[in-house]
């Protein structure tokens, strides 16, 4: 059996994710502003900056938990071809139920400021994928948790 990380080792780990989910987002956001409706460009401009900000923020975070951010890959595998503005939309629900999940992770991880940045930005992520798939859920950051839990 792994023994489990020190809680410092957590947060730096679920640091880390959360900032994996931030290369990711911003690379997805780059697809989505190509396709999005011209209706929606200017909440995926938002968007983005938003998720290149958190991305800043989280590689001071991992430097000073004691890691080397991981960089961003070159490309990301989408979850389906974005041709449309609908996919756009899709796509951009998809991104940020993603981050809100690597952000649950961190809540639980982390404490103190880094605890309430990481709560800031599930809540931000769940906003936002609320708009964009035109509807909540009721946990933001744990929807594919329950999905996995019901497919084991």
């Amino acid at each position: 059996m792994k023994p489990e990380p020190a809680p410092a080792g957590r947060a730096l780990e679920a640091a880390q994710a959360a900032l994996a989910a931030e290369h990711a987002a911003a690379y997805g956001y780059g697809v989505i502003g190509a396709r999005a409706a011209a209706a929606r460009a200017n909440e995926a401009r938002e968007a983005f900056g938003g998720h290149l900000a958190r991305r800043d923020a989280l590689t001071r975070t991992v430097r000073e938990l004691g890691g080397s951010p991981r960089p961003s890959e070159a490309a990301y595998a989408l979850p389906f071809a974005v041709r449309t503005p609908a996919d756009a939309e899709r796509l951009a629900a998809e991104i940020e139920e993603r981050v809100a999940g690597a952000y649950s992770d961190l809540v639980r991880a982390a404490e103190g400021p880094l605890r309430r940045e990481a709560a800031d930005a599930l809540s931000a992520a769940a906003v936002r994928a609320a708009r964009w798939r035109g509807v909540g859920v009721a946990f933001p950051g744990l929807a594919e948790r329950s999905e996995r839990a019901r497919t084991s």
